[in-house]
């Protein structure tokens, strides 16, 4: 008897979600809303950035073509993920609200749909967005973010190959094997007073490797020029000296004077791959990269969020208009941006896990919504 119960319930609940007319009318609203509205600030958006660097792009002769195709066509992706969860969350004020005042609200609710059962369209609208936001972020953007920052470099910004030289490299290449370059010159790609160790398990040293210079040959190997080799074997040293030796390293050029942005270039594999090959090196870096891959996650599930906080502010019919409900809104979602914004400094400043501070403005805000939730009207 109980199972059969257990199996009605179960039956009862499916047949609750099935879609209605009032469900698509939502999703439609939600989602045309939401679409249109970033369309408008993505176009208010490339006329101000174009406005701001014309007269670079006049004075460095940069072509129309490369401008709209290379330049904005790979712009528009990137505000569009910047936008993406303030515009959910004012395209469901927006358009809840107006419910709210025309009543429609009211007669979904008496109409016996429950206000949990309400939230089921806005949830799924959510969801089509998060995905959106998730492929864009992961697999479109990055992609764009290579061919805008080409451009940049070749008509905006100075070449990163010229921003001066390196002092004082270290890396970790392999497992137990530290690199030090005093100096490298990206224009010659020449690095001078080279020397790469080798270490035990027991952090003793096996062996040195001392060159005056290096330099990197198209073939991707590095030459070491005037070197000597110091191997310490049973506790005697076998110096070897020579004019030349070739070696690979997971050192490559672009690696010392990679810009800060390159992270939002790589596709979601490649990051994985990437961040791997930083932990086996050693590298500063490997902060960043993590903080960039948790933000990929974090900042899709913000959508639900911010719908859930929307829908809980706008859906109850106030006496004086919506003024009140849009100010307190934005007040909570701009805060929320802002703090998702610098959220990443509690890791790459203060040594927080990256997953712990990307994640805290979404667990703190997801209890806000909660609890503006409890307060909507049923």
């Amino acid at each position: 008897m109980e199972e059969r119960n257990n199996k009605k319930g179960i039956g009862k609940t499916l047949a609750g979600l099935k879609p209605r007319i009032i469900d698509y009318y939502i999703i439609r609203k939600f989602l045309g809303t939401f679409f249109f509205s970033l369309l408008m600030i993505i176009v208010i958006a490339v006329v101000f950035d174009f406005a701001e660097k014309i007269d670079d792009f006049m004075e460095k002769n940069a072509p129309v073509r490369a401008i709209i195709f290379d330049y904005y066509f790979n712009f528009i992706p990137y505000f569009a993920t910047l936008f993406a969860p303030l515009f959910v969350f004012i395209s469901v004020i927006f358009f809840t609200s107006r419910m709210a005042v025309n009543t429609e609200i009211i007669a979904i609710l008496s109409g016996g749909m429950s206000f949990r059962r309400m939230m089921w369209p806005y949830f799924i609208a959510s969801f089509l967005i998060a995905v959106f936001v998730f492929l864009l972020t992961n697999f479109v953007l990055p992609q764009a973010n290579l061919v805008k920052l080409d451009f940049e470099e070749k008509y905006y910004r100075i070449p990163r190959a010229r921003r001066g030289q390196i002092v004082n490299f270290h890396r970790q290449v392999y497992k137990n094997v530290l690199l030090y370059m005093e100096r490298y010159n990206p224009e010659i790609q020449t690095g001078i007073n080279f020397s790469l160790e080798r270490f035990n398990d027991d952090g003793q040293l096996e062996s040195k490797l001392v060159a005056q210079r290096v330099t990197w040959d198209s073939a991707n190997i590095w030459s070491a020029w005037t070197y000597y080799i110091r191997d310490i074997k049973d506790g005697r040293e076998v110096i070897t000296r020579g004019l030349r030796l070739d070696t690979a390293l997971t050192i490559r050029p672009e690696d010392f004077t990679r810009d800060p942005q390159y992270v939002g270039t790589m596709k979601y594999r490649e990051l994985n791959e990437y961040i791997d090959l930083l932990r086996l090196q050693g590298s500063d870096e490997l902060r960043l990269f993590l903080v960039e891959k948790q933000r990929r996650f974090a900042n899709p599930f913000s959508v639900f969020i911010l719908t859930l906080i929307g829908v809980s502010l706008s859906s109850r019919k106030i006496r004086g208009g919506i003024g009140m409900q849009i100010g307190i809104g934005l007040a909570l979602s701009f805060s929320y941006i802002l703090f998702m914004q610098f959220a990443s400094q509690f890791s790459l400043k203060g040594g927080v896990n990256p997953f712990i501070s990307l994640w805290i403005p979404n667990f703190l805000y997801l209890g806000i919504a909660l609890f503006l939730y409890r307060l909507a009207p049923k």
